[in-house]
């Protein structure tokens, strides 16, 4: 901690008292503790942050504001995710005991909590960087002010046109307040949200990936020597005994199972990998992992089942061009790029049906392949080519 030049407090969990409440939700329970920047009394001011801001250039004038400064990203609400404060104990045991007595709180997390703790904030002035003293010390503001919305801009704002338009204050820092599964730290997030590969950027060259490697490398080599064992081992895999009784009914049973087996293997081939990659590791890397990954499953299917490469293939090629669609840097804008991603979800159903239909056709060839159990065959099996 110390050689990252981070000092790290640790504090006990703030009990929140509206986790029951309908209107909050099972994420918001630690959200409270963001009210201990309060007690951080050796420090003249303090710039709480969320983790998923992503600082575009430096802000060391937000240590020049007031008591209290946020950033109204809703035109009625300010938001939590950045806000500048003015520690103090006697503030902090105020809120302490508005918790205790069961002060109302519309979302309850930190941002109604806090926002109904400094109510008139919306008419405050807004934070303009006071200039330096004649003898060069930093000048500090009193009071509470607004601070502009490029402090705190709602990557939402940059879908739309793909670039920055926020004319009011510097365009600072980002902030990512979608849905929690598409955070910026997530690898799947990019290039389904363009800005998270900036985010990982940053941590590449701050924090590094040097945790999640290693589980990469041996989830990549496990690939790798899936798909050249299932190629070594085809004409094992591809041998295969069932029942065969005299009832035509047992033989569609078994037939059914066998292609439900198939179907639901290619599927997981394609989900497995999805769920056990780092989840914190750079996009494209977990990308390439993931497609790896589903393509070496997939291989086991090809060669145990007998099917054709292209078609069960088929889903991650449609993937990767996704994937690719997503990221091309070149959009006009945010209308134009999902109004590609749609019409390249259009023309790939047809070619998934196709590919989907493939499958289930030889899966069917191949059961009925053999209609006769040959002499050569032990009494009730039956070799599936």
């Amino acid at each position: 901690e110390e050689d990252d030049g981070a000092k790290v407090v640790r504090v006990e969990n703030l009990n929140n008292p509206y986790i029951a409440e309908p209107a909050s939700k099972s994420r918001f329970k630690l959200t409270l503790n963001k009210l201990y920047a309060w007690k951080l009394v050796e420090y003249e001011r303090v710039v709480m942050l969320d983790a998923d801001n992503l600082f575009l250039h430096r802000t060391d004038e937000l240590f020049q504001c007031g008591q209290f400064c946020a950033v109204f990203i809703n035109p009625c609400i300010f938001h939590t995710g950045l806000f500048v404060l003015q520690p103090s104990m006697e503030v902090f045991n105020d809120m302490m005991h508005q918790l205790e007595t069961g002060k109302s709180n519309p979302d309850g997390a930190d941002q109604g909590f806090i926002g109904g703790y400094f109510p008139d904030l919306l008419d405050r002035p807004v934070f303009h960087p006071p200039p330096p003293s004649p003898n060069g010390t930093i000048a500090r503001l009193n009071g509470h002010y607004r601070l502009p919305l490029g402090y705190q801009m709602d990557a939402t704002y940059y879908y739309l046109r793909l670039r920055w338009n926020v004319p009011c204050g510097p365009n600072s820092v980002i902030t990512f307040p979608g849905a929690p599964w598409l955070k910026p730290w997530y690898w799947w997030s990019w290039p389904v949200l363009p800005l998270g590969i900036d985010w990982h950027s940053q941590r590449r060259r701050t924090l590094g990936y040097e945790a999640e490697m290693p589980v990469v490398f041996m989830q990549a080599i496990f690939y790798i020597g899936v798909m050249a064992m299932t190629r070594f081992a085809r004409p094992n895999l591809s041998k295969l005994c069932y029942r065969r009784d005299d009832k035509s009914g047992s033989v569609f049973f078994v037939q059914t199972g066998f292609k439900l087996v198939a179907v639901w293997y290619i599927g997981a081939a394609y989900v497995v990998p999805f769920l056990i990659i780092p989840h914190t590791v750079h996009p494209v890397v977990g990308w390439t992992l993931y497609l790896l990954g589903s393509f070496s499953l997939a291989s086991v299917a090809v060669n145990a089942f007998l099917l054709p490469t292209l078609p069960v293939a088929a889903p991650g090629i449609l993937i990767a061009g996704v994937l690719v669609t997503m990221a091309y840097p070149w959009y006009n804008d945010g209308v134009v790029r999902a109004l590609s991603i749609f019409g390249y979800g259009f023309c790939s159903a047809p070619v998934l049906w196709v590919a989907c239909s493939r499958i289930l056709s030889s899966l069917h060839v191949c059961l009925e392949r053999e209609a006769f159990m040959p002499s050569s065959l032990p009494l009730g099996c039956n070799k599936w080519y």
